[in-house]
């Protein structure tokens, strides 16, 4: 599907229990039903049906050699999908429900199909934070593959209108469960083989992980070229129309601004519009106003997005990596 909208309107459903059923009938069906998470919406479809993951992709336009994490309602489902080592057990058990993903080895009695995984042999898996997302989940009644609503590479969407401004007609429909309030995408952590891996940083701090493992983290160390192992891994990704200018301590004239905290840079009164992520300098609001702010000056027409500097402790390090990807070249 090469053009911008389908033929038939995207339903939207409230979030009640109407909604969520109805959501997850859907699902059960093979359509594509955008989910709200405490992150970001996702894209959801059966992740066991390979023509409902190839439309997650159609509607996408995403690569395929781009892994899909699979959405479970609770660690006790996720276990049929994943081989957990007493790491990835640890980590599931802190931090789900939450916005940490956990790449493991497929089970054998995973039915996460082959092009959801990318053909790989291990599988991204998480259990949401949102009681409303684990609700759909539980009616749908499978593992639900859904990365970010929206068309591959631009802008993730914290608001089901974000959702439709991207992809009404290419999906059946989207739940409507108001902003998201994490606001970026979760944290992927590879338990293969060796010491976990951070192959993502996102929604939970890396400290609060290496506080419950007792150590560092480790990097990934792939070669250049090498296909992602996981979602969220392409270098361009999140990317406005706009380019975004990184760390700018001076505006340039017309440039949209993205700002953080009550430093203001030099020139700001040459901008044709400026949004602060968060005035007082609250990493948690920034994120969650990261990606509709984005969206918002992107839809200024402005060339450039100018982006103050962002700290990089904490939940700021998820952040400055998903600014980085939008600013890539592409």
């Amino acid at each position: 599907m090469n053009d911008d909208r389908g033929s038939m309107p995207t339903r939207r459903l409230t979030a009640d229990d109407a909604g969520v059923q109805e959501a997850g009938a859907l699902l059960r069906a093979g359509k594509l039903v955008a989910i709200p998470t405490e992150t970001v919406y996702g894209l959801g479809a059966d992740a066991g049906d390979p023509v409902a993951v190839a439309g997650i992709y159609a509607a996408k336009a995403r690569p395929r050699f781009n892994p899909l994490i699979a959405h479970l309602p609770d660690l006790a489902s996720a276990r049929r999908e994943g081989v957990f080592g007493e790491d990835a057990l640890t980590l599931a058990r802190a931090f789900w429900p939450g916005p940490l993903t956990l790449v493991v080895p497929v089970a054998r009695t995973g039915r996460v199909c082959d092009l959801a995984r990318a053909g790989l042999e291990s599988v991204a898996l998480r259990v949401p934070g949102s009681a409303l997302a684990r609700a759909v989940l539980t009616a749908a009644g499978c593992p639900v593959a859904a990365p970010s609503a929206n068309r591959s590479g631009r802008v993730s969407p914290t608001q089901a209108e974000h959702v439709l401004g991207d992809l009404d007609g290419r999906i059946a429909a989207v739940l409507d469960g108001g902003p998201c309030p994490v606001g970026v995408e979760s944290t992927i952590v590879a338990c293969l083989d060796g010491p976990p891996v951070l192959l993502r940083p996102g929604g939970l701090p890396r400290d609060a992980i290496e506080t419950v493992l007792g150590g560092d983290l480790a990097l990934p160390e792939a070669p250049d070229g090498a296909a992602p192992i996981s979602p969220g891994l392409l270098a361009s990704h999140y990317a406005p129309r706009a380019a975004v200018r990184l760390d700018a301590a001076e505006i340039r004239p017309g440039e949209a601004v993205l700002l953080f905290g009550p430093a203001m840079p030099e020139g700001l009164d040459r901008a044709a519009i400026a949004v602060n992520l968060s005035p007082a300098g609250d990493l948690a609001e920034a994120a969650a106003h990261l990606f509709a702010d984005l969206r918002r000056l992107d839809a200024s027409g402005a060339a450039t997005i100018a982006v103050a500097p962002i700290p990089e402790a904490g939940l700021g390090e998820a952040i400055r990596d998903r600014l980085a990807r939008a600013a890539a070249p592409r």
